[in-house]
């Protein structure tokens, strides 16, 4: 395995909300009041089940029982620290996207980036964060952005994978168009809102299943925003893709430029192969690495992605992705890894190199 290079940049953690009352203080009156009088002071929703070992590794649970991954102490003492990272880009997955009401849940999101900033961007400088967005409100989402953009320190949006539409249609294109305009790239994590099964079958029935169609929602997504033709309405729109897995992503393309070139007279404003168009525009986090650790397997990975530029080094801090030290895949030499664990990010965070502006 190759180990991380001076000043690696971490994509992908997440800090965990111990419970909702650690949103209210976030909250305007109105909807504090609502977790009262809802009955929604013991509701709890992660996107990973809290107690399931694959959410946190063992060695990252404290031994009396307090939430894990909750605090900025516990980022520090588990990983900013131990393995001397540069920066990191917080990104709590919490159950916004779970309320109905549209109004509720822009409140609630903005709430829990406010928990965000307050909790980790503004006690320690290597930190940066994302903006996660209220995806069923164009709008709203719209105003989260024009509210946080102004903070250098949030350097992403981040919606969930598995929406209530697919994420390439027209009605989100206002969205695309905010991050374009304050060079914010868009952040697509695994997860569901649950408004849809999560896959094209219906819904699963355990979570290994569940974890796994993850995939076709990163596969179908990717395909939605092509094909609609959002990167050729948004030329300045960038994405990046979280805990996607990565060797996928040849097959799918092959498959979808092959059929693009039978029938892209349906699709006039696609110019160029939807394999051109993802070297550009899409990023993809190295963290669940589904390849086995042999190192010409990883080459001919690399090889089939066709670039260098496509892969950022994450974590997924606090997820039970790895055992031990952070460590790259073999095959990945010291130039290789440098250009995933640094200059990768700065290309794709271009709010990284700025000055901090809280």
């Amino acid at each position: 395995m190759t180990p991380l290079p001076p000043g690696a940049i971490d994509a992908d953690l997440h800090p965990m909300v111990p419970s909702l009352a650690a949103l209210a203080p976030h909250l305007p009156p109105l909807w504090r009041d609502q977790i009262a009088a809802r009955g929604l002071e013991g509701f709890e929703t992660h996107s990973y089940p809290p107690r399931a070992p694959k959410t946190v590794r063992a060695d990252w649970r404290p031994a009396d029982g307090a939430p894990p991954a909750a605090t900025l102490a516990q980022l520090r003492d588990q990983v900013l620290d131990p393995w001397g990272l540069a920066r990191g880009i917080v990104t709590p997955l919490y159950g916004v996207q779970l309320l109905f009401s549209e109004d509720m849940a822009a409140a609630f999101t903005a709430a829990l980036n406010d928990w965000t900033r307050t909790e980790f961007l503004d006690k320690d400088p290597r930190l940066a964060g994302s903006i996660i967005l209220p995806m069923f409100n164009p709008e709203h989402a719209v105003a989260e952005i024009e509210r946080l953009a102004p903070d250098s320190r949030f350097v992403q949006a981040m919606v969930l994978v598995m929406g209530e539409t697919p994420l390439g249609r027209r009605h989100n294109w206002p969205v695309f168009e905010a991050l374009a305009r304050h060079r914010l790239p868009l952040a697509i994590h695994a997860g569901s809102a649950w408004r849809n099964p999560t896959t094209s079958l219906g819904w699963t029935s355990w979570y290994a299943e569940d974890y796994a169609a993850n995939q076709q929602g990163f596969q179908s997504t990717l395909a939605s925003l092509i094909t609609e033709g959002a990167f050729q309405k948004v030329p300045g729109l960038r994405v990046v893709l979280l805990e996607s897995g990565v060797t996928w992503l040849p097959a799918f393309l092959w498959r979808l430029a092959k059929t693009w070139k039978g029938v892209r007279f349906e699709v006039p404003w696609l110019d160029r192969s939807p394999i051109e168009i993802v070297r550009e525009h899409v990023r993809l986090s190295l963290t669940p690495f589904d390849a086995p650790p042999d190192a010409a397997v990883v080459q001919r990975v690399m090889e089939h992605l066709g670039s260098e530029e496509l892969l950022l080094w994450s974590s997924d801090w606090p997820h039970w992705q790895f055992d031990g030290p952070p460590a790259l895949p073999p095959g990945i030499g010291p130039a290789l890894a440098r250009k995933i664990c640094v200059e990768n990010a700065l290309s794709a965070y271009e709010r990284l190199a700025l000055e901090v502006t809280p």
